[in-house]
């Protein structure tokens, strides 16, 4: 197999060749065919999340077929399309009884790391996925089998920024028809946020960014109207679209917690709420005046939309299939593995709603 790996901060990623080892009782291999190029990849890439240690295999955010099983899976079959979920749950916890997996404490599977062809040196797989390469051995607990008609690169989005984005709106803030959205950020995570609050049946649905091609493709997605930040007060605007009320919602999509975090907490109205999605930096603070609060309104944060993956992947493909969600669209391009850091050059600048790496 081979696989990008990030040696060190701010150092390219490198193709190498590894081989696998042996699955487990409860492990799955799977041969990745695609995996999109999320912007947590680039938090680590850029040193912003110091708990995850170089060098490392990227991605994951994938989708492929089964190709060997361990004897006590029970949930996939050899053959069987599926996508992966990057966060494990144990299905006994507090969390996970009251329906939460997504705040599930176990820990990513240290097991199945691959090894250099030429040594018995070992290399960590991020979140225990490591899906920038062309194979992956993972638990059962995290493979989610999907319908094979579902083309495995728009599949492969469902498993990081669509859920998260979606899942922010319809599952955290549980968002109503007939309620105002505002949505800070037309990244990758934040066009998914917009699509959730049109199918939420949100309106007016306002998008905020800095650049005008991200502002012109979230109304591809269901924005109503658009808000250049840095040519406007995004606060006064959205006031003045909403009768000086303010929206309903508003979700930060980008991980800043400086003016977009406070202006997404300023333009909400009374009893409005506030989710934050985007991950920042770790040992950022937040710094807000404490009495706009006094308004009754809520800040909340939501992690990896709130998801339950085996209910809500399906149900998010189901809804592609029947053309309910743009999926398509995401895909802005599509690049071999070999070609995965001009992936992050694209991402970097802004140029892609979604890249994709095709690993086939």
């Amino acid at each position: 197999m081979k696989a990008a790996v990030l040696y060190d901060i701010n150092a390219p990623l490198q193709i190498e060749q590894f081989v696998l080892p042996d699955i487990e009782d409860d492990q799955v291999r799977v041969r990745l065919v695609a995996s999109g190029v999320c912007h947590s990849d680039w938090h680590v890439i850029k040193g912003e999340w110091p708990f995850i240690q170089v060098p490392t295999i990227l991605g994951h955010e994938g989708a492929g077929v089964v190709e060997e099983i361990g004897p006590s899976v029970n949930n996939v079959k050899v053959g069987d399309h599926v996508v992966l979920s990057w966060k494990r749950n144990c299905g006994f916890c507090e969390m996970c009884q009251v329906g939460y997996p997504n705040l599930c404490d176990e820990p990513a599977d240290p097991r199945g790391l691959p090894r250099f062809t030429e040594s018995d040196r070992q290399m960590d797989k991020f979140n225990g996925l490591g899906t920038f390469s062309t194979e992956t051995i993972v638990p059962q607990d995290i493979v989610i089998p999907i319908d094979k008609e579902i083309p495995l690169p728009q599949a492969a989005l469902v498993g990081c920024g669509v859920m998260t984005g979606v899942g922010a709106v319809l599952n955290t803030a549980n968002v109503q028809p007939g309620k105002s959205v505002a949505v800070f950020g037309c990244g990758g995570v934040g066009l998914n946020v917009i699509q959730g609050a049109m199918m939420a049946g949100a309106e007016p649905i306002i998008a905020v960014d800095i650049l005008d091609n991200k502002l012109e493709l979230s109304k591809q997605f269901g924005a109503t109207h658009t808000v250049n930040s840095s040519q406007v007060d995004p606060v006064k605007a959205i006031q003045e679209l909403t009768d000086g009320q303010g929206t309903h919602y508003a979700f930060e999509a980008i991980g800043l917690v400086s003016d977009p975090f406070k202006q997404s907490i300023l333009c909400t109205r009374k009893r409005g709420v506030t989710v934050y999605v985007g991950h920042a930096p770790v040992n950022t603070p937040v710094d807000f005046d404490a009495r706009i609060l006094f308004l009754e309104k809520t800040v909340i944060g939501s992690f990896y939309g709130t998801c339950r993956p085996r209910v809500d992947f399906p149900r998010l493909l189901a809804l592609y299939k029947a053309g309910k969600l743009k999926l398509d669209e995401l895909v802005t391009r599509i690049y071999p593995l070999e070609e995965v850091n001009e992936a992050f050059t694209a991402l970097s600048q802004g140029e892609v709603a979604r890249s994709v790496l095709d690993l086939a």
